[in-house]
């Protein structure tokens, strides 16, 4: 397996979808508690990194076993394209699987039981997102599982290892890592959601029924565009609140380079074509909100 080969197959250019998260919580924890702790979430990162990689080449291999489109199996999925195989690819999985966990138990020995509960929410969600009799990918619960998963709990648990242990589980807690991680939630559902817009016939023909099949195409470009604005709501109310500082709200200048995105999308659902606008996004959005965050801690 080439390089190149292996990057596609690990998504490697959707990885932003998990890093801004863990950095939007670095920037939150240093900002409200004062608090960073390099080597845990070092190691955190490392194996949120090794998993998400995991979960990429096991829905790749489980969309290329359940395929029922033959021209889907030989000439979209990298797997059946390239002719990949399959022990190979099995071996892959178990690597990056086994050190990933590895890395998440030593975790949780140290930093407590919470850790283990919420990374292994987080390993079930990741596992049966494209596997068992019901993939989630494949119901109309792929977004909000997606979204929460990568955007709330990646930002929570990177809280939590910077605090620990004198994190406070409590309601308001809870709520503010929801609000800063909210932006990033809503944009990688909208990352699943440009997804099944664009293969909505696709994936029906591979029985299939994800959140597009019931509110149907127009539907699905209403609740994207909704998202979007509710995404720049959320780190307007962050900075009122106090919970990020005044810089963020230069975040909000991207409101016209989303708008064309958005409209693009409304235009025609082609993967080839607007796919890409709800990923770039998701990269310009989530990186804005990172650096005018950090841009407001070095000010401070």
């Amino acid at each position: 397996m080439s390089l190149p080969i292996f990057l596609e197959l690990v998504e490697i250019k959707a990885k932003t979808a998990s890093i801004l998260p863990f950095l939007i919580g670095i920037c939150f924890s240093y900002y409200v508690y004062g608090a960073i702790h390099p080597l845990a979430v070092g190691a955190y990162f490392i194996a949120m990194l090794l998993f998400n990689m995991f979960v990429d080449v096991w829905d790749n291999y489980k969309d290329y076993q359940h395929a029922v489109d033959l021209d889907y199996q030989t000439k979209t999925n990298i797997i059946g394209r390239e002719n990949l195989s399959l022990p190979t690819i099995r071996r892959l999985m178990l690597v990056l699987f086994t050190l990933s966990l590895a890395l998440g138990l030593i975790l949780a020995w140290f930093v407590g039981w919470p850790l283990l509960l919420m990374g292994g929410f987080c390993y079930a969600v990741g596992i049966f997102y494209s596997s068992g009799p019901k993939p989630l990918s494949s119901l109309p619960v792929g977004e909000v599982c997606s979204g929460f998963t990568m955007g709330f709990m990646i930002s929570l648990i990177c809280v939590y290892l910077n605090i620990a242990p004198h994190f406070d589980w409590n309601l308001l807690t809870l709520a503010q890592i929801f609000l800063i991680a909210l932006p990033n939630t809503l944009w990688i559902a909208n990352l699943m959601l440009a997804n099944n817009l664009c293969d909505k016939e696709e994936d029906e023909r591979n029985h299939r029924y994800t959140l597009v099949h019931y509110i149907g195409i127009k539907g699905g470009l209403y609740l994207f565009a909704t998202a979007n604005g509710l995404a720049l709501l959320a780190i307007a109310w962050q900075v009122w609140i106090g919970i990020a500082p005044l810089t963020c709200l230069l975040s909000l200048l991207l409101l016209p380079f989303i708008t064309k995105q958005t409209r693009r999308l409304w235009q025609k659902q082609v993967k080839s074509e607007t796919f890409p606008c709800a990923i770039k996004i998701l990269a310009l959005g989530s990186t804005f909100h990172v650096l005018t965050y950090a841009l407001g801690i070095v000010l401070r």
